[in-house]
């Protein structure tokens, strides 16, 4: 019986270990850098977002996500007058004047980190990484960069939580512990090109595929694979307050029964102080978002995810929030730049 249990056990931890390994993000076009890297000192300040997710609220062992991402660049010039310049009161300042006056800029570095904590059932992970990216001018208004980020995840397995028969929480094929950990390193890398109206991004995460097994036969386990991210996004001036912003996201894991993932977004922004949106995931469900700016210091945004999969009989749907804080904003920028 003992035999059973463990064979059972291990052929639900391959399942569990062999698809989808990252967190799933709903406003992810509010924060590119959690997918890649290559974002990394994009804007003229530093990019702080915190942000937490509650999936398929009201089931039990559905996955939570809070991260913690900081970037900013590294001698990034900006060409307004001063550092002083204020916008013309009535006029937007991400109007067509702007866009038409859109300049690249200068090749320059930037630096960044990132703290993840993804919980589903009776495994937790925590990743910290560090990245860098470098930007450089293609023409006199695009922009490519290439960046990287490396660390470590922790995966962790709440034994206290598993239920082997009988109310026993102890795998037959362990010593009685409460929990075990495994330490794996992290590596991720990316490409970014953007200018005023469109972006196109590629990226991998968990670039080196590792084995991994949570008992002492390792003949029972599986391994952390890549993920790769193909995005892009277009930006239509309708007029002279509302931009909107058509989008996709490719994701491709092995391994998964949905494969690729395939995302589409779109966003209309009210001058710089306001957007809505609305997302798609082929298979999946359908998502809402809502968020504004206050001035030139933070930003707020939230999102509802609504699945058309049979987990929507047992749960209440997801809740994601997101907030943005511009640091060392010297420009007085009251919106992103580089990332709409």
């Amino acid at each position: 019986m003992r035999r059973v249990l463990l064979i059972i056990t291990a052929l639900m931890l391959a399942n569990i270990i062999c698809a989808q390994q990252r967190p799933h993000y709903t406003q992810y076009i509010l924060n590119n850098y959690i997918l890649n890297p290559a974002l990394s000192g994009i804007e003229n300040y530093t990019d702080v977002k915190i942000s937490a997710r509650d999936q398929w609220v009201g089931l039990n062992g559905a996955p939570r996500t809070t991260y913690l991402t900081i970037h900013g660049p590294i001698g990034k010039k900006d060409y307004k007058t001063s550092a002083t310049s204020f916008n013309i009161p009535g006029e937007n300042p991400r109007g067509s004047a702007y866009w038409e006056t859109y300049t690249a800029s200068e090749p320059h570095h930037g630096l960044g980190m990132s703290i993840i904590n993804d919980k589903t059932g009776n495994f937790s992970r925590f990743t910290a990484n560090i990245s860098y990216a470098y930007h450089i001018g293609l023409n006199p208004k695009t922009n490519i960069s290439a960046g990287f980020s490396t660390g470590l995840s922790q995966i962790y397995r709440d034994m206290s939580k598993s239920d082997f028969g009988g109310g026993e929480p102890y795998d037959p094929a362990q010593a009685k512990e409460s929990g075990i950990r495994r330490l794996k390193p992290d590596l991720n890398a990316g490409l970014w090109l953007y200018n005023s109206d469109y972006f196109i991004g590629a990226s991998v995460q968990q670039a080196i595929p590792q084995k991994i097994s949570f008992v002492d036969n390792a003949v029972y386990g599986g391994k952390l694979i890549p993920h790769y991210f193909l995005s892009a996004g277009y930006r239509f001036l309708l007029n002279e307050d509302i931009n909107m912003i058509p989008s996709f996201m490719l994701k491709y894991v092995s391994y998964t029964p949905t494969n690729p993932q395939f995302d589409i977004n779109v966003k209309w922004q009210y001058r710089d102080v306001l957007w809505a949106g609305g997302s798609y995931r082929l298979n999946d469900g359908y998502a809402a978002l809502l968020g504004f700016n206050l001035g030139n210091t933070f930003n707020l945004g939230y999102a509802y995810d609504f699945t058309k999969t049979p987990v929507n009989t047992a749960s209440n749907g997801t809740h994601e929030i997101i907030l943005g804080f511009l640091i060392n904003n010297k420009y007085g920028d009251t919106c992103p730049r580089n990332v709409w």
